[in-house]
C-alpha cells in the first residue's frame, strides 16, 4: 500500500511532460508501466513529490523501418513487442528477451522504455539491446540527443538520463544476411529477474567467418555489459565449437560477480560461461540458416 502524498499529473504532449519535469526537477518519478516505480513506492524507497505519467501521450508505442534501423517507441509494452511481426522478421531476439520477463501482468503493462530507464542490473532488455548495439533517443529542453547503450547504463538502476530528459525511442542497426541472434537465461523463479542472462547478435560470412558480434550480459555484475574479450576472440574466426566454448569461458574475466541469497559469486560466473556458450551457438547456428 502507497501512503505518501503525492501530485499526479498526465499530460496529452511530451512537450507538456518535458516542461513539468523542468519545472519539478528530481521530486519528479516517471510513469510508464509502474512495473518498478509502484512497488518501489509501496515501500517508501522512493517517495516523489509529484508522479508524471507517460501514458496518455500520444505516438510513444510504434514500431518503424527506417532505411537502416528499426525504430522501437520507448512506450511499447513487453507482450506488444512479443507479438509485433516486424521484430520477430528483423529482430527476434527482442521477442525472445520480452517473452522472459516476469509473468503476463508484468508483460501486459510494463514498457521497454521504462524498464531501460529503471536499470536494474538483472534485467532482460539491457542484454538484448547492448547485443544488438542500440541507441537510445532522449528528449529534454535542450532538444533530442543519442547515446549508445553503453553510454547510456552506467551502474544499478542509474543511467545517464538527465532529470530534465525522457527517454523516447530505441533504434537497432537492420540485421544483415547472415545474422543470427538468441537469448539464454537463468531466471529466479520467485521475480522472473535473470540469475544471468546473455544475449548475442552476430553476422558470419559465406564462408561461415564471424565478421561481427556483439554480446550482451545481465545479471551477473553490478550493471549489464558488452563481452568485449569474448566478441574479440570470435570476430574474424569461424564458429567451431571448441572455438565457442573457450571463448565463453572469458565472459566473466575481469568482472566482480552480484551475489545475494539467489546465487553466490562463483555460481552466476558458472552460468554466464555455460549461457554465454549456449547462445553464441544458438546465434551462429540461426546465421547459417539466414540467407
Amino acid at each position: 500500500m502507497i501512503t505518501q502524498e503525492f501530485e499526479f499529473r498526465s499530460p496529452e504532449k511530451l512537450d507538456e511532460a518535458l516542461t513539468l519535469l523542468a519545472d519539478g526537477g528530481e521530486d519528479i518519478k516517471l510513469l510508464s508501466g509502474g512495473m518498478s516505480l509502484m512497488p518501489m513506492m509501496a515501500l517508501g524507497l522512493v517517495r516523489p513529490r509529484l508522479v508524471l505519467s507517460l501514458n496518455r501521450i500520444d505516438g510513444r508505442n510504434y514500431v518503424q523501418e527506417d532505411r537502416d534501423a528499426l525504430r522501437i517507441g520507448a512506450g511499447m509494452r513487453h507482450y506488444e513487442i512479443v507479438r509485433d511481426p516486424m521484430i520477430a522478421r528483423h529482430c527476434a531476439v527482442l521477442a525472445e528477451a520480452a517473452a522472459f520477463i516476469g509473468d503476463a501482468q508484468v508483460r501486459n503493462r510494463g514498457t521497454i522504455g521504462g524498464s531501460l530507464s529503471h536499470a536494474d542490473p538483472a534485467a532482460d532488455w539491457p542484454a538484448a539491446i547492448l547485443a544488438l548495439r542500440g541507441e537510445l533517443r532522449l528528449r529534454g529542453p535542450k532538444g533530442e540527443r543519442a547515446l549508445s547503450a553503453e553510454e547510456f547504463f552506467l551502474g544499478p538502476m542509474t543511467t545517464a538520463i538527465e532529470p530534465t530528459e525522457i527517454l523516447t525511442e530505441i533504434r537497432m542497426p537492420l540485421p544483415l544476411r547472415r545474422s543470427g541472434h538468441a537469448y539464454q537465461k537463468m531466471a529466479q523463479p520467485a521475480s522472473g529477474f535473470a540469475l544471468v542472462g546473455v544475449a548475442v547478435s552476430l553476422k558470419i560470412d559465406a564462408k561461415g567467418i564471424c565478421e561481427e558480434i556483439g554480446i550482451g550480459v545481465t545479471g551477473l555484475a553490478d550493471k549489464a555489459f558488452r563481452a568485449h574479450a569474448v566478441e574479440e576472440r570470435l570476430r574474424g574466426n569461424k564458429l567451431a565449437a571448441k572455438l565457442i566454448k573457450d571463448s565463453a569461458a572469458k565472459v566473466a574475466d575481469g568482472v566482480d560477480p552480484l551475489e545475494d541469497l539467489h546465487a553466490d559469486a562463483e555460481f552466476r560466473a558458472h552460468l554466464a560461461r555455460v549461457y554465454a556458450a549456449r547462445a553464441i551457438q544458438r546465434a551462429a547456428k540461426a546465421a547459417g540458416r539466414s540467407r
